[in-house]
């Protein structure tokens, strides 16, 4: 007997603003993506062992409080959770681009919520292929 993986369904939202965490949970709740908010990355990769096979993007700040920062973040993602969608986002370490897996997408800040909204689509629509 198969069990079926559920959908990824979850938008996981990982930024320690609370201001613009808020932002981003109220715009990516406009989409079909059930949003999930965490303040750090450890917070995140928790959340990613309960219910990784449900998420179908991260949206997180590069710069995060903890032992992790968001770049760690995307490379455990990439290497553990190949089909999630990572969408980092930062107004400061932009000098940190060159160490993101290829497979991340980088929105600097401020962010316009339409490039926010054209990642989640991607996500709904376009899940990453699993690794053969």
């Amino acid at each position: 007997m198969t069990t079926m993986q559920p959908e990824p369904h979850i938008a996981l939202i990982v930024e320690d603003d609370p201001d613009v965490r808020e932002l981003a949970a109220a715009l990516l709740e406009e989409t079909t993506l059930d949003v999930v908010e965490v303040e750090n990355a450890e917070a995140a990769l928790h959340c990613l062992q309960e219910r990784g096979g449900e998420v179908a993007m991260i949206f997180a700040d590069i710069r995060l409080p903890g032992t992790m920062d968001g770049v760690q973040l995307a490379r455990a993602a990439c290497t553990l959770w190949p089909t999630i969608r990572i969408v980092l986002t930062s107004g400061a370490a932009r000098d940190r681009l060159d160490e993101l897996p290829d497979s991340v997408t980088f929105i600097p800040k401020p962010w316009r919520g339409l490039d926010v909204l054209v990642e989640a689509d991607k996500a709904i629509r376009e899940p990453q292929p699993p690794v053969a």
